[in-house]
């Protein structure tokens, strides 16, 4: 009888990892959420991703999926046209009907915080790496972050101790033209203050300042992030746009750096610490310290 049974399980075997393996890839995720879908590669489950959306740029294998639009203008129809057994996405996006036609769809809306925050980041790893199995790596991921950004502030400690901190501005623009202020309580003041910059925006959000407006703070480095142009052309679009910044410390020194904007959407995602540290080099170029890329 036992010999039996076994006889009998090891039959059934090949069929329940059959099916195991099936339904594993039957999962269809679609993410609206740059930092999100970098996660959910970090975490080795790319397969998953059958669509994302325009903030999702990074690895590049990504913009060969369908693109859903951007995170905060989604279609239902173009959601439910790759049938998805999952959508996932920050609080950033929407619209809220459309988000609550896809749930009436059957399809679940998992949503997530954006808020620049690495305790908010901390529980989304969580939930990720339980909803993909991957529970060890996640908690991984999570401790590295925080390793990284540790190691970061200690360095910046060092090089404050030699140079004061200095004034900083981040512009993020459209092809050069109206750029947006990143005040307090935004994801990009979140970076300029963990790279050690004194942020000279002190209003909330981001918010529309003219040319003068913004000469007048005269900052000691600027970073600039287009969502259109990139390096030369996007600096120079925004300098012609914006004549009188020229005026400033900023751009006599030639202190100005590209930041890519979609770090700036969807939470912290895994290449931020990175970032930061190219950002901190920037800020404090005459520190004995080395931040290393």
């Amino acid at each position: 009888m036992r010999r039996l049974a076994a006889v009998l399980v090891l039959a059934a075997c090949p069929l329940l990892c059959t099916k195991a393996l099936a339904a594993e890839q039957s999962s269809r995720w679609v993410s609206a959420g740059g930092a999100l879908s970098e996660w959910v590669v970090a975490l080795g489950a790319e397969r998953r991703l059958v669509g994302v959306d325009t903030t999702s740029q990074h690895p590049a294998s990504l913009k060969a999926l369908p693109s859903i639009g951007y995170q905060r203008q989604l279609s239902a129809e173009g959601i439910l046209s790759l049938r998805p057994d999952r959508l996932i996405g920050t609080d950033e996006m929407g619209p809220p009907p459309v988000l609550a036609q896809i749930t009436r769809a059957g399809v679940p809306v998992e949503v997530f915080s954006s808020q620049p925050d690495i305790d908010a980041l901390g529980q989304t790893l969580k939930r990720l790496g339980e909803l993909l199995g991957a529970q060890a790596q996640a908690a991984r991921a999570t401790e590295d972050f925080r390793h990284q950004l540790d190691e970061l502030h200690d360095k910046v400690r060092q090089a404050q101790a030699e140079q004061p901190a200095p004034g900083v501005v981040l512009l993020v623009g459209h092809a050069g033209a109206k750029p947006l202020l990143a005040g307090t309580g935004t994801a990009g003041d979140w970076v300029l203050q963990q790279a050690g910059g004194r942020n000279l925006a002190t209003h909330q959000g981001y918010k529309d300042f003219s040319s003068e407006a913004l000469a007048a703070l005269d900052p000691d480095v600027i970073v600039f992030s287009d969502r259109v142009l990139t390096d030369q052309a996007a600096l120079q679009a925004l300098l012609k746009e914006n004549p009188a910044l020229a005026a400033s410390r900023a751009v006599h020194d030639q202190r100005l750096v590209q930041l890519d904007p979609t770090l700036l959407v969807g939470g912290l995602g895994p290449r931020l610490p990175a970032t930061l540290r190219v950002l901190a080099a920037a800020f404090y170029p005459s520190a004995t310290i080395r931040f290393a890329p």
